[in-house]
């Protein structure tokens, strides 16, 4: 897109990935009352994956006609060093990784996140979801910290805390109004944000990107597989496109936000991502006639408001001091 800066392309980007991933979500609660997690999976699951490998092609048909290799978007091919000290593996083949081992465990976190929203959708409000999903930038600060030995600030812990107190919001009436779902929701938000910061660790190493799409699909595909006998209802084509259209929006919802974390800090993308509330607030109360509750009004309205104190505590408060102090 000429013309545009780089910012705002970032940010255009995340817009559409808000947008993108809040539709594929809206089609998983649509069809997850009429069948199990195993079904539409193996289907979204094996659909993905196979986007990875023909995305991959087409790329390494397009480099090799112009001659030369690149990684995934406009960055360079680069030679990196993998956790054993080995030169990692380069280039845009979906299956090769320079960390096996991390891969795994993303994958594995994505497969049980995937599972838990799944259901946490079936029992759940579409915007009360959202509360517990939009924890997980939080989230991902202190883990990191814990798994990756990043520096916690004082501000994500106070940003946490500010988050689980909207997340309270949601049951006025104390720890009786607690169901399942809450308790899916918030498992899930565990899980995913494990496999974001896995995929942080990764990325360290793998200059190639595709893996960290191919491999957690294809795992959710197989892992769901063996129970598809079990659990399969005839599905008719309307149905039948709905999940193919699952697949691809989540598809193209990874490809922008990898694309604008390349433009983009992650401190600036994670808060903008929580424009997913309004998203996901107009998907509820236009396809399912879900009108949210005042509480969850006011709790998603501190969840987004702590990602912005967050975003203030780590960027903004420290360049208007240094101006200050310049």
């Amino acid at each position: 897109m000429r013309g545009l800066s780089t910012p705002v392309l970032g940010a255009l980007m995340i817009v559409g990935y808000t947008g993108f991933v809040s539709s594929a979500d809206g089609i998983i609660k649509l069809l997850a009352g009429g069948y199990e997690a195993a079904q539409i999976y193996v289907i979204s699951g094996g659909a993905v994956a196979l986007l990875s490998v023909l995305v991959s092609w087409g790329c390494i048909s397009r480099e090799a006609a112009r001659g030369k290799m690149r990684t995934m978007g406009s960055a360079p091919l680069e030679r990196q060093v993998s956790p054993s000290g080995q030169a990692a593996q380069t280039g845009i083949i979906p299956w090769r990784t320079a960390c096996p081992r991390a891969m795994t465990l993303r994958s594995f976190a994505a497969l049980l996140g995937a599972i838990c929203f799944f259901y946490a959708f079936r029992l759940l409000p579409f915007a009360q979801v959202f509360l517990f999903i939009g924890l997980m930038p939080l989230l991902a600060g202190v883990m990191s910290g814990l798994i990756l030995k990043e520096r916690i600030s004082f501000w994500a812990w106070i940003s946490l805390g500010l988050g689980f107190v909207g997340v309270l919001f949601l049951f006025p009436s104390g720890v009786s109004s607690v169901s399942g779902g809450h308790v899916l929701a918030l498992s899930g938000a565990a899980w995913g944000t494990f496999s974001m910061v896995m995929a942080r660790y990764i990325s360290r190493y793998d200059t190639n990107l595709l893996p960290q799409v191919f491999y957690p699909n294809l795992l959710l595909c197989l892992a769901m597989m063996p129970l598809l006998p079990f659990v399969w209802q005839p599905m008719p084509l309307s149905d039948l496109v709905w999940v193919l259209g699952y697949a691809v929006l989540l598809f193209a919802a990874r490809w922008l936000a990898v694309s604008a974390l390349r433009l983009l800090p992650a401190y600036v993308v994670t808060p903008l991502m929580n424009l997913q509330f309004v998203w996901m607030l107009t998907i509820g109360a236009w396809i399912f006639g879900e009108m949210p509750s005042q509480g969850t009004w006011i709790g998603g309205c501190i969840v987004i408001g702590s990602g912005v104190f967050l975003l203030w505590g780590q960027v903004l408060r420290p360049t208007v001091r240094q101006r200050l102090t310049a």
